[in-house]
């Protein structure tokens, strides 16, 4: 029997998942969630492994979600349902440890089809996102500036194009300024940026800490 939480924050999306699954006697809907705080919590306290994750829900970016869940839970796999079509955005989901992503377009048929694939430990890319990606391949993810970034590094950019200050970030990172301002000087010079704002107009054309971005 193959355990799911649900995560979504429309409950009318959430029955529809659960009304698919219910007669399907190799699948057990073990949990629903409808914001980040509530899938961490359900994360940690239900054992599951797959869990259906709206990209786009109501308190977190979806790439830094996912990040967070294999943090917390190793075991369980992600399978990402979204309105987002975009391919750099699928890619990155799967760069943060998803195994599985849908567009919300996708048949239920389809839906089972994954959730099967990713139980039995594969990937699954839908049907609409993977041929648009062999119609337009993106650039490779490893390819793009910001994977040049180490963990800490990567933080302290996210938090920068956020516009927290220097003595912002130092006190959130329990480190001093001089520290925050080496770190600002690595990422400049890994992602060959110029200052700042230049890091920010990078962020928003990779979409990648916009909430709105569907994650």
């Amino acid at each position: 029997m193959t355990r799911i939480l649900i995560a979504h924050d429309h409950a009318l999306i959430r029955e529809g998942i659960r009304n698919i699954l219910l007669h399907l006697t190799d699948f057990e809907v073990a949990g629903e969630a409808a914001d980040a705080a509530g899938t961490i919590a359900l994360v940690r306290s239900t054992q599951a492994h797959v869990l259906i994750l709206d990209a786009s829900i109501a308190g977190h970016t979806g790439v830094e979600l996912i990040r967070e869940i294999g943090e917390i839970n190793q075991g369980i796999q992600v399978l990402v349902l979204t309105m987002n079509g975009d391919e750099q955005y699928a890619m990155r989901a799967f760069e943060a440890g998803a195994s599985g992503y849908l567009t919300r377009e996708s048949a239920s048929g389809e839906l089972i089809g994954a959730l099967m694939t990713i139980a039995s430990g594969g990937l699954y890319m839908g049907v609409a996102m993977a041929g648009q990606i062999g119609r337009n391949p993106p650039e490779p993810v490893e390819a793009l500036p910001h994977r040049r970034l180490s963990k800490r590094e990567f933080d302290v950019f996210r938090r920068i194009t956020a516009g927290e200050r220097i003595g912002e970030i130092a006190t959130q990172l329990c480190v001093s300024t001089k520290t925050v301002s080496t770190y600002k000087a690595r990422i400049l010079e890994k992602m060959r940026m110029p200052h700042g704002t230049a890091l920010v107009r990078y962020a928003m054309r990779h979409r990648l800490f916009d909430d709105s971005e569907e994650p």
